[in-house]
């Protein structure tokens, strides 16, 4: 647990009541961006409409935004209750990329909220109140813009999984970026933000975005701006080593970037596999373009 501050809270230091009250009219959207996540996504979906849409309404609609999924991710969800867009179906006249960020920057153009709450699809361990828990800050201290949460890993030391956070984006922060030391979780897919900051950003199609909004925020805001909430214990789905390769990949494109880097469309990304008999070389294109703020998109 960090130091408790001005910008680092807990879930629990509001009330739902207190909460409702300081939301007043203000309204909350809460997107949940998906790809292939078929057996989580519909008992997230029915939890959180159940707990947070109900008599409380802290919550004013909740979007699941389907990234090409194979699965019946789109189906399931729409059966629990969520409004579902296909996001290469979203201003179809922008043009469509594969991604967690794309998803996210697509949101835009088919929610309402003033404040908005992202949640990760595949959590496997996780709760209800993680929701108000980012929106705390939001409602409670108008100098606040985007939150992020942390958490407690499973594991012995609770930091099972967060391998590209520790290996990419922590020495990365430490070097280019220390303002943003103090953040736990730099990376962490539960956040919420102000939509006048959110629609102000550039958007990393891939998954970059976490990180290259916290840069963006602090330069554009100031790091006051931005607070963090422990949400207690939080687990999810890893992915595959060579596919962390990837989200490594299109992080350091983001900060390379944001360093007067190039601005490019995509990379070609080499990686071996060893077997009995051989290595095998295969390439990946990996793609690393980003979405202007929304705000420019007459």
């Amino acid at each position: 647990m960090p130091r408790r501050d001005s910008r680092t809270f807990r879930w629990n230091d509001w009330s739902l009541d207190e909460l409702l009250a300081a939301k007043g009219e203000a309204r909350v959207s809460l997107v949940v961006p998906a790809k292939d996540e078929a057996s989580t996504v519909g008992a997230m979906i029915e939890s959180l409409r159940s707990v947070l849409m109900g008599a409380a309404a802290l919550v004013d609609e909740l979007v699941v935004i389907d990234s090409d999924s194979t699965d019946a991710t789109a189906r399931v969800a729409a059966d629990a209750g969520a409004v579902v867009h296909a996001a290469s179906a979203i201003r179809p006249e922008l043009g469509s990329y594969p991604g967690k960020g794309e998803a996210m920057w697509k949101s835009q153009f088919v929610t309402t909220g003033d404040l908005i709450v992202f949640m990760d699809a595949d959590l496997v361990e996780w709760d209800t109140h993680f929701v108000p828990g980012l929106l705390g800050p939001l409602l409670t201290r108008p100098g606040i813009e985007l939150v992020k949460g942390f958490y407690r890993r499973p594991g012995q030391h609770g930091l099972d999984g967060g391998r590209v956070t520790e290996l990419v984006a922590r020495p990365l922060i430490a070097l280019d970026f220390p303002e943003l030391a103090d953040l736990v979780q730099p990376l962490a897919g539960e956040w919420a933000i102000r939509r006048t900051l959110f629609e102000s950003l550039s958007v990393p199609t891939g998954y970059a975005v976490e990180l290259a909004s916290l840069i963006d925020t602090a330069r554009l805001r100031g790091i006051q701006t931005i607070a963090q909430v422990d949400l207690g214990r939080r687990s999810h789905r890893h992915q595959e080593l060579l596919d962390l390769g990837v989200m490594a990949t299109q992080i350091l494109s983001a900060v390379a970037r944001r360093s007067g880097g190039r601005d490019l469309e995509s990379v070609t990304l080499q990686q071996f596999r060893p077997s009995e008999d051989a290595i095998a070389s295969s390439k990946r294109t990996v793609l690393v373009a980003e979405r202007p703020p929304a705000k420019e998109i007459a």
